[in-house]
């Protein structure tokens, strides 16, 4: 469970680096050496707070589900629309924007971030971290999509910070390197989406489906005995 998430974040981190590259590359200019990295760091470590935090929310959401009996519908669901979204290529983050409360919450957050880009401090890089992991992004709608099918509300938080894991790699590597990856081969890279979204809406077709099927279906036990005929 927890290494598709992290699968997820690892995968997905390519998307994260053209939407929220920029950000971490106009995070303020700490001192060299240790400072710039622990700045990098906290920058992370915010981002993947704020995803531990809407996985636990989410989770309480997600056990309704499962006590309602139908989470393998919603798994199938979730599934089929990924992959329409993977053939369509469709842009979802354009949809969802267009809603009122998206739209307040994204202006909120990019309004307190554009403060704290003129503040220095370290602490300053983790609460920049923080609001960016609000800011809408279809990969953690995948994510949550995924933790809102977890079992319990403790895996539903472990599974977003495992998706957040999954991100700092790269996401690290670009507050501390740069802009490594050119604007162009990262505009190419972002092509390979389509089939992340399709690969991931297989699994949780795959996984709606084997909600139906009870854990002891065999055709026989190990260690026993058949009958002979005579």
């Amino acid at each position: 469970m927890l290494y598709s998430a992290f699968l997820l974040g690892l995968l997905g981190s390519l998307h994260c680096v053209g939407m929220c590259g920029p950000i971490a590359l106009a995070l303020p200019k700490a001192a060299h050496g240790w400072g710039a990295a622990a700045g990098a760091l906290l920058y992370n470590l915010g981002r993947i707070l704020t995803y531990l935090l809407l996985g636990l929310i989410i989770g309480v959401f997600g056990r309704g589900l499962f006590l309602a009996g139908v989470q393998s519908w919603f798994s199938v669901l979730i599934g089929a629309l990924l992959i329409l979204v993977a053939l369509l290529s469709l842009n979802v983050e354009s949809y969802i924007k267009r809603f009122p409360a998206v739209q307040s919450l994204q202006n909120w957050v990019s309004r307190s971030m554009a403060k704290l880009l003129r503040r220095e401090g370290l602490s300053t890089h983790f609460l920049i971290g923080a609001l960016n992991g609000l800011l809408p992004c279809g990969l953690v709608y995948v994510a949550i999509a995924g933790a809102v099918l977890s079992d319990s509300w403790i895996q539903s938080a472990l599974y977003m910070g495992g998706f957040g894991a999954g991100t700092l790699p790269l996401m690290l590597g670009t507050a501390l390197a740069g802009q490594f990856i050119s604007l162009n081969w990262r505009q190419r890279l972002r092509r390979l989406s389509p089939i992340l979204l399709g690969l991931f809406g297989l699994y949780f077709m795959a996984r709606g489906i084997n909600f139906h099927l009870p854990e002891t279906m065999r055709f026989w036990e190990i260690g026993q005995e058949v009958p002979m005929c005579h």
